[in-house]
Order: C-alpha cells, then structure tokens, then sequence
C-alpha cells in the first residue's frame, strides 16, 4: 500500500525532541507524519522513581524556549489540568519526572499526525531527490511506504552495557533503564550492588537505600570514578548549555572536540547535589546509636568481571590507586552505565549518501543537518546524536526547542521562529 502525497516532514522516533518538532510545526503550514515502534509517548519509564525531578527547569518543555505563548506549553499544560495555583505554591523550578512524562503525554495526544505502534524500517532516495520511507504499522500487521522531503531522525540514544558483561544479562544483571520494572524481585534479594557513577545510580542506591529496612539486604556501589560528585550546577557553568556555546563547539577543530568532551563529563554525568546531600542524611540517620548499615561505597574501583557459579553472581573489582583486585558476590548487580548514540538501521537505504569521520560516526552540518555526498534542496536532520560536532547540548532538553526552531527555519526557507545571537554573559571565544 503506498502512499504518493509528498510530505514536508518526516519523523523517525517519537522523543522530547521529535515530539517538540511536532508541536512546533504546527505553527506551519509543513505536512508531517512522525513514527514511533513504542504503543505511546513513555520517557525512561524505567527510571520514573518516586522523588525523582527533571535536572532542568521546566522551561525546557517542548516549545517555551522558542515559543513561549504556544499552546503546548508547561505553563498551559498545567492550566488545562487545572494545577497553576498548586504549581504556584510548589515553588520550583525542577518538576517531578513523572509530572514531565505526564506533560509530554499530554502534548502527544493533541497531535494526531505522530503514529505510535509503527517502526520505519528503511529510507532511501527517490530519483526525484525526496524521501521514501518505508513503515511496519504493527497495529495493521502491513507495510506502508510515504515520502517526504525531509527526515528528522530522532531516536535518541539507547542503553550501554560493555560487550564482556553480555554473558550476564538477564533478570538478575540489567542495565539501569530497567530497573523500576524488576525492583519487585531486586527487593527479594539477599545482596545488591550498584555499578555507575551517574544520577541514575545515584538515584537507584537512594530508593534500595530507603527501602532497605524493610527487606535487609546488603546494598553496595561501585564507580570507577574518582569519587561520588556532584553534576557542574553553578550559573556559568549552566551556560554551556546555551546557543552560544554550541556554535562556539562546533568552529572548534575536529581534533579538539574529543579532547575538550573528555574533560567535561562533571557537565552532564555527575550527581545532583540534592540526591547526594539525602543518601548521605539516610545513612547518617541510620547510624544513630553506632548503629552500622549494611552499606557499602567505593569509588576508583571499576568492575572487571561477572560471573555466574550455581546460581550466584561473583564481581570481579579492580581499585586503580591501590593496583588491588578484590572478589564480591552479589545476587543483583544493577549496571548503570549509561546511554550511547547510535545509527539505526533505518538508514541502510540511504548510508552511501552519508558522510563518515574517521571514528566511523556521521558528519553533520551546524543546522543539524547530516552531510550528504550528493547536493539537493532535501535533508536529513538529526536529534540528539550530535554529541561530537555539536557538544554537551545535544541531550540537554533546554536545547531541544532551539534545534527544532533551527531545522524548522532551514526546512521553511524563513525565520518562522526567532533565535539570538546572544544568551549568555560570557564570551566562549576570542
């Protein structure tokens, strides 16, 4: 069954970033049609913990930063569930995780061009010089094929476990976007260990820490790094994640960026310093009467090995300063190693057309745009997989809305939504 109407705008993924797009566009008069494998919009449904907050202020919702007065707002999410006056009184700036969740939930289902439960499977290039993507409704069981003149890939990152924990992997060893589906079994266990150094391990220990009393388990954390720190949260540092530093990023040499990316990890894979500050209350409160936890912290300390022998788990330690291995056993071990970008399979179709670095990842314009070998009025964009041209702001959502508002005007030929110069009060260059 094929579809000839040639659209404006195609999406593959349905993210904050993808789903910004769309509620953007509507401001347009661009056709788009934006698909999604999953069944619905859900946001790291893994790791929606009670207690948990964006690390950003609301305003990094789908359009504010672009489009303060659009109807797809925060502010007028929260007045059409009648919460402003609760909002009001919150008096914060950082919203549960389950409330963001719940806001992007809402935005989906005012849009009906994003289709849920339908996975792309290929993009090639027409003769004409758009688009044909071909689509697997798993609701219809059937192919479809539309095209368009433009692609937005919007997939995101996926979850990273190192190739030698592989083995390992099952209901007992998973990665930590998982662990609010199999926190039911992990408190059965007699032992559990926490490997990471992010706020998503932070985040883990302090609901296994909290719930402890209650199922007495040995609770243990792990990190490589040099210690438990806190995520880069001053007011200047913030502004790294501005317009104005991605721009700068970007005119750096390509042999500098990785070097400069290297040094900047306290930017965005630290710990906040409120879940920091409550672990340590909780242990402290535990403590009273010389009471001792069963608890155990360590950082320098990277995992080696898992092995599985008669249904038990054996962790292999190696403690860089002190050069010294050390044996634990454990019967969870919860991997919180984080997210990598990837290119999916998807563009098969189109990967002659794209150009490479020599670190074997894509090639992309300031405008988000993936460099092509051949020339044309037709693009394909990216979302959030452009860490190593662009810089800390990729995955940041306060940057979302103005990388859509950037591949909209590129897309429409006209500003449609203003952009500025200057953000910030520093000056990143000469």
């Amino acid at each position: 069954m094929a579809n000839k109407q040639i659209l404006d705008v195609i999406g593959v993924g349905i993210g904050p970033f993808n789903l910004g797009l769309a509620a953007l566009l509507k401001k347009t008069e661009c056709r788009s049609l934006f698909f999604d494998k999953k069944a619905r919009f859900e946001w790291h449904p893994g790791m929606l913990l009670e207690g948990t907050t964006l690390q950003v202020p609301f305003m990094a919702d789908a359009v504010t930063m672009v489009d303060p007065t659009s109807p797809f707002s925060f502010l007028n999410y929260l007045h059409e569930q009648k919460r402003l006056y609760r909002f009001y009184f919150f008096e914060k700036f950082h919203i549960p995780r389950t409330e963001y969740n719940h806001y992007c939930q809402w935005v989906a289902d005012q849009l009906p061009q994003l289709q849920f439960g339908c996975e792309v499977e290929n993009i090639q290039q027409t003769e004409e010089g758009h688009y044909r993507v071909t689509v697997f409704s798993h609701g219809e069981e059937e192919q479809k094929t539309y095209h368009a003149q433009h692609v937005v890939i919007g997939v995101g990152t996926k979850p990273y476990i190192p190739e030698k924990f592989h083995p390992a992997l099952g209901d007992r060893v998973f990665h930590s976007s998982q662990y609010k589906n199999k926190r039911e079994n992990v408190l059965k266990a007699n032992s559990v260990t926490v490997i990471g150094s992010g706020q998503s391990a932070a985040e883990i220990f302090h609901d296994l820490l909290s719930r402890q009393p209650d199922h007495d388990y040995k609770l243990s954390w792990f990190t490589r790094s040099k210690g438990f720190y806190p995520m880069e949260y001053s007011k200047l540092g913030l502004e790294h994640f501005s317009p104005d530093y991605t721009r700068y990023f970007y005119r750096l040499p390509k042999e500098k960026k990785k070097n400069v990316l290297n040094n900047q990890s306290l930017l965005y894979k630290g710990i906040s310093f409120n879940t920091i500050a409550s672990i340590y209350d909780l242990l402290y409160e535990r403590t009273v009467g010389n009471k001792e936890p069963n608890v155990h912290l360590q950082a320098l300390t990277e995992l080696v090995s898992i092995e599985e022998w008669n249904g038990r788990f054996y962790l292999s330690l190696y403690q860089h300063e002190q050069e010294e291995n050390k044996q634990l056993e454990s019967d969870v071990i919860i991997l919180a190693t984080g997210y990598h970008p990837y290119i999916p399979d998807c563009l098969k179709g189109v990967k002659h057309l794209l150009e490479w670095n020599e670190d074997g990842q894509l090639v992309f314009q300031e405008d988000y745009k993936m460099k092509l070998n051949t020339e044309g009025q037709n693009h394909l964009f990216i979302q959030n997989g452009e860490l190593h041209t662009h810089g800390v702001g990729a995955p940041d959502l306060g940057l979302g809305a103005f990388r859509n508002a950037t591949i909209i005007n590129r897309i429409a030929r006209k500003e449609v939504y203003r952009t500025y110069e200057k953000n910030v009060f520093q000056q990143f260059g000469l």
